[in-house]
């Protein structure tokens, strides 16, 4: 992977997804859209808290909040969460070319000794 391809890394991404509560909040979201009382129930956070955590997911791209009525409504952006993909299975990719390139070193110097 070029240092450019690795610039290009979804970032604010896997560091929103690096926190516990994020992560669950994701989790949660996968399954449909939600609320803000709904999606930090049962993690031991204020509702401040919760809107602070959404934020950052917000920033990284990962949700949208849309306001209806006394309700704000979450949902997951799906686009985010491909690109992190994709970029996770380039580094596997490379990865395994890596190890094969590795696997064929060895064989072929056991098999010269």
């Amino acid at each position: 992977m070029t240092e450019t391809a690795i610039l290009n890394a979804p970032v604010a991404v896997f560091g929103a997804l690096g926190d516990r509560v994020r992560l669950e909040m994701v989790r949660r979201l996968a399954q449909g859209s939600s609320t803000i009382s709904a999606v930090s129930q049962n993690l031991g956070i204020s509702r401040q808290a919760a809107r602070k955590h959404l934020q950052v997911l917000v920033d990284a791209r990962l949700i949208s909040l849309i306001p209806q009525g006394r309700e704000t409504r979450i949902l997951l952006e799906r686009e985010a969460i491909l690109e992190a993909d994709r970029f996770i299975r380039e580094m596997e990719a490379q990865w395994d070319s890596r190890l094969a390139a590795l696997k064929a070193h060895v064989e072929r110097d056991a098999a010269e000794s």
